[in-house]
């Protein structure tokens, strides 16, 4: 136990350090808040409950950011609740039968050019709320929490339910009418 600990703890301060150190951005990559979710493992079980982990943190995350009108209180709003949105990782994976624990972190990482419907991310360093699952050594899953690229609740909605919609593309559209 103290073995895997102490790993942990070397683990955690490797991860620290490359997020201190790798604060190289361009101007189109500033505007955006990425979620990155890395399993365990690439076994099964433990890519199952990310996926668990993945929808519990967004359901935890859509109503804390529906509000969020700037890239800068998105953070703030995810920095605030960095305790609370491990504590929901950890209820799933404690849920779920897992005796490791997850850790949550907002840093700066490298993504890979990704596609999302009409619109490109291109590979690039990007602030990044960081959910690593126990080792956080598997496959993972990301997407984008500002602007909500993957998730927004609807605020025209008042039957309670959450309608989901591209906010994303909404914002690219408005921009290029108003060119």
């Amino acid at each position: 136990m103290k073995k895997l600990t102490a790993l942990l703890l070397i683990l955690l301060l490797f991860v620290l350090c490359a997020c201190q150190f790798s604060r190289q951005q361009t101007d189109s990559n500033q505007e955006f808040l990425r979620i990155h979710i890395r399993a365990n493992s690439n076994q099964n079980a433990d890519q199952s409950v990310k996926y668990a982990v993945k929808q519990a943190v967004v359901d935890y995350l859509t109503p804390l950011l529906a509000g969020a009108e700037t890239k800068q209180q998105a953070m703030q709003a995810v920095s605030s609740n960095l305790q609370q949105i491990q504590q929901v990782a950890n209820n799933v994976l404690a849920k779920n039968g897992f005796d490791y624990a997850s850790q949550a972190l907002l840093c700066v990482e490298q993504f890979p050019t990704r596609m999302y419907d009409d619109v490109v991310l291109e590979a690039g360093v990007y602030d990044a709320l960081i959910v690593n699952l126990g080792s956080g050594q598997g496959d993972n899953w990301w997407c984008v929490v500002y602007p909500p690229l993957c998730f927004v609740p609807s605020q025209s909605q008042n039957d309670g339910n959450v309608v989901f919609r591209w906010k994303i593309l909404e914002i690219i559209k408005n921009w290029k009418n108003s060119r």
